[in-house]
Parts: structure tokens; C-alpha cells; sequence
């Protein structure tokens, strides 16, 4: 079954693809950047500069980290990491907050060690796993509710913002990315930065699956 998963995953990565990153500028009334992705579209945001810094940390991923592995790893803690030529989707969210200072393996351990019960059983766990807790999907969306990072889901393209989280049901396996800087080909959203099965990537995926989360973080 998970063979099948992976090669419709795969297979679906053939259809996807972005711009290149065009400059930022100051929206007329000054209070946020700009980003056109076409001459006729304009999509505003208002992220803070270490909002778009995550994004960019997420991007710089691109052609680095080449293989999808969910391999369980025992790593060392904090700022335990798998090789960089390989992961999953929330190692393209851990890196890049670590890139900007903020270490999601130690923060994930910590909420959980002082209130497991909040947290999902799916694995069968009785204490938390410093080693994979921090790169599991549930997880991290927990930890984004109950810090407060959590937003409304919408329907609305323009309400994610470069250097927000969203979380996905793909097939009914749940996967996260980090909104990137880069517009969609038609100007009308960003795209996403993940690893979906074939490495970090930058594509128009947003609207492609069923959004399950979404978070601010910064």
C-alpha cells in the first residue's frame, strides 16, 4: 500500500511547477511587500521579515536535500538533524526554523515532556521520542495550536502568506510545507516548498490537496 502511495505521489509531481522569484517592493500604503507574479496580478502580503526569511530557508533546500526518507534515525539533541541529501516533508520545516533560530526538535520535546496527554497516540508511544516526535505531521500541528500559531483554514489563495505552514490530507496521509516567496505561473497565489516524495522542491501545490492546518509561526 505504501509502494502505491509513493508512486501516485511521484506521479503527481509531473504536473506541478513555478516561477522564478521576482523582486519584492512596498505596497502604496507602505505597510507590507508586493509580489507580482504576472503583468495583469498582484499579490499582496503582509509577512515580517522573519517570516520571509523562513521562506527563503525553505527554498535554499531546493536541490540540497534530493531524497524523500522516512527512515527512523537516532539523533543527537538539540539540533539533531537526518543527512541533509534526505528526509521528509517536516525536515524542509525543521531546518528552515532552525535556519532562523528556532530549534523545533528541542521545542517539540519540551511541550511534550510536560503535557504528553495533549498530544497524538498514533504511534503507540508511551514518552516522548526526541529522535522522530519532531518529524511527524500530528505533531507539529499540535504544537502550532497550542502555541498560538494556528490561523483559520480558507478557501482564499491570498491569505497564505510566504513563510506560513500549511498541512495537508494527501491521500489520507498527512503532509505539511512552508509558503514560498515564489508566485504561482498565473500570479494568484505562492507556491509551496516541501518534500513530497522526491526531495525539496518549490511547486504550485497550495490548492492541490485538501488543507487540513494552517500556522503563522512568525
Amino acid at each position: 500500500m505504501h509502494r502505491r502511495l509513493v508512486i501516485a505521489l511521484l506521479l503527481l509531481l509531473l504536473v506541478a511547477g513555478c516561477s522564478s522569484p521576482v523582486a519584492s517592493t512596498t505596497g502604496d500604503d507602505g505597510t507590507g511587500p508586493v509580489i507580482g507574479g504576472t503583468d495583469h496580478v498582484v499579490i499582496e502580503h503582509r509577512a515580517t521579515a522573519e517570516a520571509l526569511s523562513l521562506a527563503s530557508a525553505a527554498e535554499s533546500q531546493v536541490g540540497k536535500t534530493l531524497h524523500y526518507d522516512p527512515a527512523y534515525v537516532k539523533l543527537d539533541y538539540p539540533g539533531g538533524d537526518v543527512p541533509l541529501e534526505r528526509g521528509v516533508c517536516t525536515d524542509v520545516v525543521v531546518r528552515a526554523m532552525r535556519e532562523v533560530g528556532i530549534d523545533l526538535q528541542a521545542a517539540v520535546h519540551e511541550d511534550m515532556s510536560a503535557d504528553f496527554g495533549e498530544y497524538p497516540r498514533n504511534w503507540g508511544l508511551t514518552r516522548p521520542d526526541p529522535n522522530i516526535d519532531h518529524r511527524r505531521v500530528p505533531n507539529l500541528r499540535t504544537y502550532f495550536q497550542r502555541t498560538g500559531k494556528a490561523l483559520s483554514v480558507s478557501d482564499r489563495p491570498e491569505d497564505y502568506w510566504p513563510g506560513d505552514i500549511v498541512t495537508w490530507d494527501v491521500a489520507g496521509r498527512p503532509h505539511i510545507g512552508i509558503v514560498s516567496t515564489i508566485p504561482a505561473p498565473d500570479g494568484r497565489r505562492y507556491c509551496i516548498t516541501h518534500n513530497i516524495g522526491s526531495g525539496t522542491r518549490v511547486e504550485d501545490r497550495l490548492r492541490e490537496f485538501e488543507i487540513t492546518g494552517h500556522y503563522r509561526p512568525l
